[in-house]
């Protein structure tokens, strides 16, 4: 239930994305119909996750079983990447890079955190939307300081927005399709 309950949060930050990210230079019906489809996608992903509570219903853990994933390494990467998020934004804002390029900035760091959380959960399935939305953040970063800067929130919004609900429904989807023992 732990991994489907990451998903979900995955998904919602996919969706928010895209919801945020999807404008011009995108015509206003393709950023339309890119939010909706989104938004299905998550609301895809949750009645994924309120299918699996209802199959899996499992008995109270034990403090220290429900710990398994938020751990000392869990907490390290997310003040981690706290720090970086924050301290980088206002690192690009003293140095006058444009405003779009924060896009760039958040689905790096973004991506850098799932790259760290995979070999601490032992799950290297998250190193691969990782290393996409580590790309995606940086090529939106390169964007920032171009003529095309308007499509940084493109690139590095909308484009790792699909990365995390792909991978999400993707991994959803197996989830469910794997029998219970």
């Amino acid at each position: 239930m732990q991994r489907m309950t990451g998903l979900l949060v995955g998904a919602v930050f996919g969706a928010v994305f895209v919801v945020v990210n999807a404008r011009g230079p995108l015509d206003p019906v393709t950023a339309n119909v890119l939010r909706a489809a989104a938004c299905l996608a998550a609301a895809a992903v949750l009645a994924m996750w309120f299918r699996t509570a209802r199959r899996e219903r499992p008995a109270p853990a034990a403090p220290a079983a429900r710990r398994g994933m938020f751990g000392a390494g869990y907490l390290a990467v997310v003040v981690a990447e706290a720090v970086l998020l924050f301290g980088g934004l206002r690192v690009l804002a003293a140095l006058g890079r444009p405003e779009e390029g924060n896009v760039g900035w958040v689905a790096f760091v973004v991506g850098v955190h799932f790259v760290a959380l995979a070999p601490i959960w032992k799950d290297w399935s998250i190193a691969v939307p990782g290393v996409a939305l580590t790309l995606l953040g940086a090529g939106g970063l390169v964007l920032a300081a171009t003529p095309a800067v308007a499509w940084v929130p493109i690139v590095s919004g909308v484009l790792s927005g699909v990365v995390l609900l792909a991978g999400s429904l993707t991994f959803g989807w197996r989830g469910l399709a794997r029998p219970t023992t």
